[in-house]
């Protein structure tokens, strides 16, 4: 491959605007998202065999629309089994909207250019897959890979890059998007932290885009009980080229750890393109004490303050980030909440409304589980 990386064979390709204003973004004008029913939950049993491979930590989902294929990505980084994503369906009926099952019909492992898999956890260049899309303007599939780094509680962990990339449908590396460079992961306290790095995919006509979990160094600290603090949001057109980086504010934590100095983590986990410059985003996070949290937003790129020169957010002036308009607290929706990790759009009904599946990451643990929910939902055509 040449050093320019062959991006994705897409037709398309289109600038996204952006301006620099300092006022508060005014809610979007298209019509709102909203949630209509719940249709329905089904589990994968914890530990599931399937193909000589363990099935757990589904860290993103999506579904192709003219076979009805959905995919499932596994963050396993080789703890049991090679990186790799699993094919099935989710049935869900286009009259009533019931769901009523999840079937797997096969799984492939993620190869690098060279047809190896990609190396185990605790290696340079292994992978840690959080999020996948088929692209219906090439055919292909994209995921993002979060990459790891060392950090004062890991300083053994070689640095392996984040990523977007493409594959072909037997999970062969096929290319990615260049990153701007303030995404690029360094061995010192500078550029994205450790577990805070590309965890939400996006794709539309126009664009791709990507979300950091939580803040760069730079941007400021991690959320606590008193304050937010703020992820990128990064846009490219479908030939790659590098067209804004925004500002996507965190909410504060929903409530303290407890005990006080016990672990607290927050971020994006995913973002699903709803139309051009608007998106659902998934805030979650693992409270000491209090366990999983998760909000569901719709938010807007509309007159957001371009920040991919601005190395720092927690200096440096002002800047408008995205708008975000809640649309549903899951924090307490059929308890308890799970690992909340994947966004995509299933089959639109009868009625018209398109379907929302979320589903959760079990990260291999018995206490949690491996879930998806699919809702109802209206102000969206990118469903079919």
């Amino acid at each position: 491959m040449a050093r320019a990386r062959k991006i994705l064979e897409i037709a398309v390709a289109l600038a996204v605007t952006s301006a620099t204003v300092t006022q508060p973004a005014s809610a979007a004008a298209r019509d709102p998202l909203r949630i209509t029913r719940f249709l329905g939950e089904q589990r994968v049993p914890h530990m599931m065999r399937f193909e000589g491979t363990a099935v757990g930590g589904l860290s993103g989902v999506d579904r192709d629309p003219r076979t009805g294929t959905w995919y499932f990505i596994s963050d396993d980084r080789w703890r049991y089994d090679p990186a790799r994503f699993y094919t099935g369906r989710l049935d869900i009926d286009r009259r009533t909207g019931a769901f009523s099952a999840v079937r797997l019909t096969g799984v492939t492992t993620l190869t690098r250019g060279d047809g190896s898999p990609y190396p185990a956890y605790g290696k340079a260049a292994s992978a840690d897959p959080e999020s996948i899309r088929f692209d219906p303007w090439s055919g292909r599939l994209m995921w993002g890979d979060e990459g790891d780094r060392p950090d004062s509680a890991n300083p053994d962990i070689p640095i392996s890059p984040p990523a977007v990339r493409g594959m072909d449908m037997s999970g062969r590396h096929v290319g990615e998007l260049r990153l701007p460079a303030n995404l690029r992961l360094t061995d010192v306290e500078n550029g994205p932290r450790r577990n805070s790095g590309f965890e939400g995919l996006a794709v539309s006509p126009r664009t791709i885009t990507g979300i950091t979990e939580g803040p760069r160094y730079e941007d400021g600290a991690m959320p606590t009980a008193e304050r937010g603090s703020v992820a990128r949001l990064t846009v490219w057109s479908r030939q790659g080229a590098l067209r804004g980086q925004y500002a996507y504010p965190l909410d504060a934590l929903s409530t303290a750890p407890n005990p006080p100095a016990g672990p607290a983590d927050s971020g994006v986990s995913e973002i699903l393109a709803i139309d051009e410059g608007r998106y659902l985003a998934l805030e979650r996070s693992w409270i000491s004490g209090a366990g999983y949290r998760a909000k569901l937003y719709e938010i807007d790129l509309r007159g957001a303050t371009n920040v991919l020169e601005r190395s720092a957010l927690a200096s440096g002036g002002a800047y408008r980030p995205v708008a975000k308009r809640l649309v549903r607290d899951l924090s307490f929706f059929r308890p308890p909440v799970q690992n909340l990790e994947s966004l995509a759009w299933g089959p639109r009904l009868a009625t018209g409304e398109c379907t929302l599946v979320i589903g959760s990451d079990d990260n291999f643990d018995e206490r949690e589980m491996t879930q998806f929910m699919a809702f109802g939902v209206t102000g969206v055509r990118a469903c079919r």
